[in-house]
């Protein structure tokens, strides 16, 4: 039996931090971009740890290992341990090591949480198609990454050694905006030699897995700013979602975002764990009503009537009026004079 379709971000009575045992957070767009700390998270999480829920950190970024990432979260003013890290580089090296044999040579097309990863899997990471490799695995390796790379992995990957991506992210958020990220890469790849990888990262089950072997979360909760790998992530997984506006997503593809894309929870920062969420009241006929705004369709548009003191109250009910109105589709809607009146 398939999930119902939702038609508007759920409401809570209690802060998300004390409704669910373990955040699940993403990293690049969520607690921080280009390596500084996003505003509001360093001081929201210490709020949420402090208060008792358990906070992971799951990244589709494989570039770095989980010592470097918790050193990197302990410096920003977010104390972590390596053990609350999990990357797509260790989902990727679990599902290698379960498709080939102990101790098999893998050619790395990646940074150092590769290298970590797979030997952590007992796997022997080499850096030539001409080392016999019995597998091929491809993570986001930094801006830095030579071409030469990706003809080593296609030399590899045309001769018919099995392909493995840590992820598909075609972009990643640096402090400077929007940059390729490592399914770009995978894309050159796919391209030279016409053949696909097996993936591990969000929004796919061997990342969830992973997750949840490492953390033992009971009542997780995905935070992320990605639609495409988080919120999905989390819909397949069954587990609920919040999405912060602070990272790739902006307001109009959330709008239009199709029912597996939909988050549970719609939050301006990472602040909206330490609250309760406004329920979104009202129907098709009569318009949907959140914190002082009310959202209706008119036409071939979104419309937004009233005020509210927060404006995100006004995106809450906009989401219920376009899901509504697409179903297990995508809503078209013109949008752009209903968020302009939020500022987005």
């Amino acid at each position: 039996m398939g999930q119902r379709v939702r038609t508007r971000p759920s409401g809570s009575a209690r802060a998300l931090s004390e409704a669910y045992d373990t955040a699940l957070l993403d990293l690049d767009g969520v607690v921080y971009a280009g390596g500084a700390a996003i505003a509001h998270a360093v001081e929201a999480l210490g709020s949420a740890r402090d208060g008792g829920m358990h906070l992971a950190y799951v990244t589709n970024n494989a570039l770095r290992t989980p010592d470097a990432v918790a050193a990197h979260l302990t410096e920003l003013g977010v104390p972590a341990a390596a053990t609350d890290v999990i990357t797509s580089a260790q989902a990727v090296a679990r599902l290698v090591a379960e498709q080939v044999p102990p101790g098999a040579r893998v050619l790395v097309i990646g940074g150092e949480g590769l290298r970590v990863a797979l030997r952590e899997r007992g796997l022997e990471p080499v850096e030539s198609a001409d080392d016999d490799p019995a597998a091929v695995v491809q993570g986001y390796g930094g801006p830095e990454l030579p071409w030469s790379r990706f003809a080593e992995a296609s030399y590899a990957v045309a001769r018919g050694v099995p392909w493995y991506a840590s992820n598909t992210d075609l972009t990643i958020p640096s402090g400077r905006g929007i940059a390729p990220g490592n399914g770009a890469a995978v894309e050159v790849v796919r391209i030279a030699t016409g053949a696909e990888p097996q993936v591990a990262g969000k929004p796919l089950p061997p990342m969830h897995r992973e997750t949840i072997l490492r953390t033992g979360a009971e009542r997780p909760l995905v935070v992320g700013d990605r639609l495409d790998t988080d919120i999905e992530g989390a819909f397949h997984g069954e587990v609920d979602s919040l999405l912060v506006l602070t990272g790739v997503t902006d307001a109009a593809q959330l709008l239009a975002a199709v029912p597996e894309h939909r988050p549970t929870y719609v939050d301006a920062d990472l602040r909206g764990l330490l609250t309760g969420q406004p329920e979104v009241t009202g129907s098709a006929a009569d318009g949907f009503a959140c914190g002082g705004w009310t959202a209706a369709v008119r036409g071939d548009a979104l419309a937004l009537d009233g005020e509210g003191p927060a404006v995100v109250d006004g995106l809450r009910a906009l989401c219920a009026a376009a899901w509504t109105y697409a179903g297990d589709g995508s809503c078209g809607l013109e949008a752009g004079k209903a968020l302009a009146r939020l500022g987005w």
